[in-house]
């Protein structure tokens, strides 16, 4: 079995393949971008979706939904580039990073968690699976997760960039299962998403991985309120920030206008996006 499952993208434009000529590496072809999306309808939705079902849904949770759904309405942004190809994959996963504290030294770590297929998941699914991964990572029982960081512990300094280079090259250009090696297959998935605004960070962008191979990552802003044109009037209201980094070389403007377009029709009508609000088991209805 393959690290990934994959399908060759046949058709390129000529746009496409200058600007997988153009760069190398994923170290330069970096283009930012800011999407700002009423919060007012998803906070409501939140709110009594934790009220009804006693589950402590979060942001993370909804972008998890919505950055799977937005992948499956347009393949061709679930792609990883391998061998100056495009691929794309068969499989959605949306990477989450997680902050820990190493047992031994109590220095703070960052690890994550990916959640696939998201899309065909209830929120109440993806709220359990997520819990239940953090729960095991933040606890040292993820034995794949432990074995990278002690592995990755154990490596002179002098060689972490090019074990990381290798890793990606092994794991995507060649597409190789590790998990005999104590790798975890497909680790980061389709798309990677970090919630800043957990931190009280209001704005901010994250870096490309480049040994992940992920095209698109996506950090997630603190929600907050301001005046708001709504038709012709100035009103009060929540406002939420997403900020994205996207791999020129896999995505251009057309791909971030079509997400832009999906997220904002999932965040203006939360219900027909993420599905009927659950019926009020707290009061037994």
């Amino acid at each position: 079995m393959p690290n990934l499952r994959l399908r060759k993208k046949e058709q390129l434009s000529s746009f496409r393949k200058i600007a997988i000529g153009t760069w190398r590496t994923a170290y330069d072809p970096s283009v930012y971008g800011t999407l700002k999306l009423r919060a007012d309808h998803i906070v409501q939705y939140v709110e009594e979706f934790r009220r009804r079902t006693g589950k402590h849904l979060t942001l993370s949770h909804v972008m998890a939904k919505a950055v799977a759904i937005t992948l499956a309405e347009m393949p061709d942004a679930n792609a990883i580039l391998r061998w100056n190809r495009i691929y794309l994959r068969e499989d959605i996963g949306v990477f989450f990073q997680v902050a820990m504290e190493d047992a031994q030294t109590g220095e703070i770590d960052l690890s994550g968690a990916t959640v696939f297929e998201a899309h065909t998941k209830s929120l109440e699914q993806i709220v359990d699976e997520f819990q239940a991964k953090v729960d095991k990572v933040k606890a040292g029982k993820d034995k794949e997760l432990e074995g990278t960081r002690s592995t990755f512990k154990s490596i002179p300094y002098f060689l972490l960039n090019t074990v990381t280079t290798v890793l990606g090259i092994l794991l995507y250009t060649f597409n190789l299962d590790l998990r005999f090696a104590g790798v975890p297959r497909d680790a980061f998935g389709s798309a990677m998403v970090t919630n800043i605004g957990s931190l009280g960070l209001e704005e901010g962008y994250v870096p490309l991985v480049p040994y992940s191979r992920v095209p698109l990552l996506l950090a997630v802003g603190a929600i907050q309120r301001e005046a708001i044109v709504d038709g012709d009037a100035i009103v009060p209201g929540q406002v939420l920030r997403v900020f994205a980094t996207f791999d020129h070389r896999v995505l251009d403007g057309m791909h971030a206008a079509k997400m832009a377009k999906t997220l904002k029709r999932l965040f203006d009508d939360p219900v027909a996006g993420f599905g009927p609000l659950p019926d009020n088991k707290t009061l037994g209805a």
